[in-house]
């Protein structure tokens, strides 16, 4: 058989396209698979003991197992280590697989029979006996090089166990973005990985009060082991190298430490 040149052209064309639809399948099933996690940590402010135990009532009964029912798993209850008696605080952590999922899901809870009436006391408590002072809402998109949660694999008792909750502020946003770079492209995500330190999350914060920041929680079988795994970090000379290189100085302008421990019911 005798090809012309222009048939000759059309088949290499033919071959270059297919290629290329394999080559956009191939990324959009890559896509489509890959998780796309963004949380929502809520901070419960309360004044009482009487707001705490109608709050974990509700969290425990109510709120955790309807979002476990709507298929959101790996829930976080967490209490400061050292409490302020004038402002008491619970955080919640929730990862929602896509924004839709964090827009819609309070809404169709509300619509959970079972979950209305297990939370009917907070639901609908009266406007002078309110469960809480109020509620404070961050919102973050997990980084690239941690786009889901992670359980700790931890062995000592919940009671024992620290949940190190970290925020870093850059002192303008092309600081804050070089910060975020540091954590993907400069292998902090990577190093803490390598020195254990059973991370939960790496995020953006997209929406909160102390922007431009990043937001990371690490966990540490107790206080001691926290000591121990940052002074190996402090000393690691992958670290001492990263945190030399000029391109990453003066990144951050503020950094808040918050030690936390799970309640009982979290499922972390």
């Amino acid at each position: 058989m005798i090809l012309t040149i222009k048939t000759m052209k059309n088949l290499n064309f033919l071959r270059a396209l297919s290629i290329m639809v394999l080559l956009c399948s191939s990324m959009f099933a890559g896509a489509a698979t890959a998780p796309k996690y963004y949380y929502q940590i809520k901070i419960y402010h309360l004044k009482t003991k009487g707001q705490e135990d109608k709050l974990d009532n509700y969290l425990k009964d109510a709120y955790l197992p309807a979002l476990h029912k709507a298929g959101i798993k790996n829930i976080g209850v967490f209490k400061p280590v050292e409490q302020d008696t004038a402002d008491k605080r619970v955080y919640v952590l929730i990862p929602f697989k896509t924004w839709e999922q964090l827009e819609n899901t309070d809404s169709k809870l509300l619509t959970d029979q079972e979950f209305t009436a297990a939370g009917k006391d907070y639901i609908d408590a009266e406007y002078n006996n309110v469960p809480y002072s109020r509620i404070e809402t961050i919102i973050l998109k997990a980084f690239p090089k941690m786009l889901s949660p992670e359980v700790p694999k931890l062995t000592s008792n919940k009671s024992e166990r620290v949940y190190e909750l970290r925020s870093y502020e850059g002192p303008t946003e092309k600081y804050y973005i070089n910060k975020v770079h540091m954590f993907n492209d400069g292998n902090e995500v990577a190093l803490f990985k390598r020195l254990n330190f059973n991370a939960v999350f790496y995020a953006e914060v997209i929406a909160g009060s102390h922007m431009p920041n990043l937001m990371y929680m690490t966990t540490f079988e107790n206080k001691q082991d926290r000591e121990k795994h940052w002074a190996t970090f402090s000393n690691d000379p992958e670290w001492k190298t990263l945190v030399a290189k000029p391109e990453y100085q003066h990144n951050v302008s503020k950094a808040d430490i918050l030690f936390l421990h799970p309640t009982e019911y979290s499922d972390f």
